[in-house]
């Protein structure tokens, strides 16, 4: 007995009995990824939205044989190919009204050109051109982001900003397995279930952090069951199944903009090329394991599942592969031409008002531009 307890100062009292303010068990992911492709539940799926998905997979895969392409003729410094999560990427960018933002990560190009980016200007980055490419606000697409995971906080801010506002608008933020392992990530999900944002989160888990496969970096049952120690909805899906990431993103798009909150998606794919073209995935992974999954491609899986319905025939096949090679044809030629260089760029969009110091450099640059169009004195 303390002191205290011996005065009759204090009075101990059991301590009520303890109560979650959420029940966990709704919030728990399925215990193995939803499908559609091959299931009962395909019969229900819209016809006109398959061949939708059918036509931007091939679209993305092109897209990606091009763009890798152009990095071995010179005209791209890197690539971060998406081939074989094409159904992630597609998924994504359709789900989403006009008003809504996507939030990319530097591996989600074929997202923002499923969404009505100029494939060239979604490219600009990547080829070592000046700022961003695009307008962000026009198309409703951030920056492609480079540094893991730091667009997620961004996204999570947008959503909130817009839900103060009240305006309908959802946030939906993409990042790989890898970015999970980062700081913003929990300090994104974390703000977005306090807060209540509209945003959703798209985990692309595609095997690998360039080379550190998954079960390194966590020991959770899945990346969706994380989603819990923050109060938010986790789904998990077949990633390789485009309409089963449709479903499901239409379904967190949907839960957000009705006032729900934030939901933690994990789509299970895999990135069948390498991490980019400077890497060499040999040094990590056996090409039986790449082969493994390139029997799960997603495009195979949708055209198997419109033919066996009478949905496409050869000719739909055709047409939709005709179209994406004349993407391909248009990207190849305008990439080979070679973008005009301002050197007076430097100055823009570093400052909404520019300080002293950068009004005199580029007074100087001028100056010195003007010189040499003159020529020589004599």
């Amino acid at each position: 007995m303390t002191v205290m307890e011996q005065r009759g100062a204090y009075k101990p009292t059991p301590p009520p009995a303890w109560q979650p303010r959420t029940d966990p068990a709704p919030l728990l992911p399925d215990a193995r990824p939803y499908r559609v492709l091959g299931t009962e539940a395909a019969a229900q799926a819209d016809p006109g939205l398959l061949r939708r998905l059918h036509a931007e997979l091939v679209r993305g895969r092109r897209y990606n044989a091009q763009a890798t392409a152009l990095t071995k003729q010179g005209r791209l410094a890197v690539y971060p190919s998406s081939t074989g999560q094409e159904a992630c990427q597609v998924a994504a960018a359709l789900v989403l009204e006009d008003r809504d933002w996507l939030f990319p990560s530097y591996r989600d190009t074929l997202a923002a050109v499923a969404r009505g980016l100029d494939p060239v200007q979604a490219l600009t980055l990547l080829r070592g051109d000046w700022h961003t490419g695009y307008d962000p606000r026009e198309h409703r697409v951030a920056p492609l982001c480079t540094p893991l995971a730091t667009q997620l906080p961004h996204a999570v801010g947008l959503a909130h900003a817009a839900r103060l506002k009240g305006d309908d608008v959802v946030a939906l933020a993409m990042v790989g397995d890898g970015g999970s392992s980062e700081g913003d990530f929990h300090e994104a999900l974390n703000f977005a279930a306090v807060w209540q944002a509209p945003v959703v989160f798209l985990v692309q888990n595609n095997g690998f952090a360039i080379s550190v496969p998954l079960a390194k970096q966590t020991a959770a049952p899945s990346l969706a069951h994380k989603a819990v120690g923050y109060g938010m909805p986790g789904r998990l899906v077949d990633g390789n199944d485009a309409a089963a990431v449709h479903e499901v993103l239409s379904d967190a798009v949907r839960h957000a903009r009705a006032g729900g909150g934030p939901t933690l998606v994990e789509a299970i794919t895999y990135r069948v090329e390498a991490h980019t073209n400077a890497d060499d995935a040999t040094r990590y992974r056996g090409d039986a394991e790449v082969d493994t999954w390139r029997d799960h491609d997603p495009i195979v899986l949708l055209e198997h599942e419109l033919t066996e319905r009478g949905l496409i025939d050869d000719s739909g096949i055709q047409a939709a592969r005709d179209a994406a090679e004349a993407m391909a044809a248009d990207l190849r030629e305008r990439m080979n031409q070679d973008p005009p260089l301002d050197p007076m760029d430097l100055f823009a969009h570093v400052y909404a008002e520019p300080t002293p110091q950068l009004r005199e450099q580029q007074a100087q640059l001028r100056a010195e531009l003007a010189a040499e169009q003159e020529g020589p004195h004599r």
